[in-house]
């Protein structure tokens, strides 16, 4: 007769969840393609963009449930990921909402606002080309809390999209242009924002072309979410970034 003490465990190296936008359609395939196969991501959707955007105070209640179901499934990391909803209302309110998820989920607790942040430091870049999808308003804010981080936003451009239907439908290649256009030899690094574009599939020709790291908001949460879990690989595909691991005062940050 079987037994279940007859055979060993299938247990991963680690659980990682990611709460993502209702409308979102590029992190589920992207971190699925590029994380590794004894790592498993887990993703809940939340109505947090377009018609029901809000500020963050208003959002938490349903991100913290969202948080509280990821961590049924016993992730080590849960991760915000929005950049213009984590960003948009300053550290303040991301903190505060961060906190709730790790006490809803019981796992660490991080934002596309705080992964990139520790990505940037990883690799010690203050000077940046900074590029997102949004229109004015949205790329403003996002302006504003990577100016109150303290980085140095040499070139800074809003492309303007018209929504999630549009972000997500805009060929890799079109963010190659973008940026190529955008190129200054004192970037220290290179920021592509926005969790529902392709432009992650091009970080390795963008740094070739560019002599400089190159940053998306889903490469970035990867990244860190798999650093805080304390998966230290080098991801083929994703750039120079994993080829770092957390700052120590990254690391004592995520809660």
């Amino acid at each position: 007769m079987v037994s279940i003490s007859d055979f060993e465990p299938v247990i991963p190296r680690a659980r990682l969840g990611f709460i993502i936008p209702a409308s979102n359609r590029m992190v589920e395939p992207q971190v699925q393609h590029f994380c590794p196969d004894d790592v498993v991501p887990h993703f809940a959707r939340a109505g947090i963009t377009n018609r029901h955007s809000a500020p963050l105070s208003e959002l938490k209640q349903r991100i913290t449930y969202q948080a509280e179901l990821l961590g049924d499934s016993k992730v080590n990391v849960v991760v915000l990921q929005c950049t213009g909803t984590s960003m948009g209302d300053g550290p303040e309110a991301e903190e505060e909402v961060v906190k709730a998820m790790a006490e809803a989920s019981g796992a660490k607790a991080l934002s596309t606002a705080r992964c990139v942040t520790s990505a940037l430091a990883a690799i010690q870049a203050k000077k940046l080309v900074f590029v997102s999808e949004s229109k004015e308003v949205g790329h403003s804010k996002k302006e504003r809390y990577l100016r109150g981080q303290g980085y140095q936003l040499l070139k800074s451009k809003g492309m303007g999209l018209p929504g999630s239907d549009y972000s997500c439908t805009t060929p890799s290649d079109y963010w190659f242009q973008a940026m190529a256009e955008m190129r200054d030899p004192e970037a220290e690094a290179y920021f592509i924002s926005c969790a529902n574009v392709h432009a992650t599939y091009k970080i390795p020709e963008l740094e070739e072309l560019l002599g400089a790291s190159v940053l998306t908001s889903n490469q970035a949460a990867l990244w860190c979410a798999l650093r805080t879990a304390g998966i230290g690989d080098d991801i083929p595909g994703l750039g120079s970034l994993f080829r770092f691991q957390l700052a120590s005062r990254t690391a004592a940050a995520a809660k």
